[in-house]
């Protein structure tokens, strides 16, 4: 591997990261990031805690609807699908987010050639 294969691989020093982080291109991805992950957390941690709230201490989930199978069998069964459904956006998300940080490191390494 030459010198400049070496160079041009390595991880940047600590005051590039910060001009990185400073850029409106950086800052716009992890807006992005954050616009997805907070909402979606906090809406699968009020999903997830509403199965124990709903059965625990009303008696929405306690009606039958399928032989000795209730509600909240179902509702507990619907956090496996939510959980990979959030999932499977997140990685949407995630492919999105990726492709913008590619483009933000291929104009920075154009700008510092």
């Amino acid at each position: 591997m030459a010198a400049s294969d070496l160079q041009s691989s390595r991880a940047p020093e600590n005051s590039e990261w910060e001009q990185i982080a400073e850029t409106r291109d950086f800052k716009v991805i992890i807006r992005r990031k954050k616009w997805f992950i907070l909402p979606a957390t906090l809406f699968f941690l009020a999903y997830y805690i509403a199965l124990p709230v709903l059965n625990g201490y009303t008696d929405w989930l306690h009606p039958k609807v399928i032989g000795s199978i209730n509600l909240a069998y179902l509702f507990a069964l619907s956090q496996i699908i939510m959980a990979w459904v959030i999932s499977l956006l997140y990685v949407r998300h995630a492919n999105r987010t990726d492709r913008h940080s590619d483009n933000v490191a291929t104009h920075r390494k154009e700008g510092l050639r």
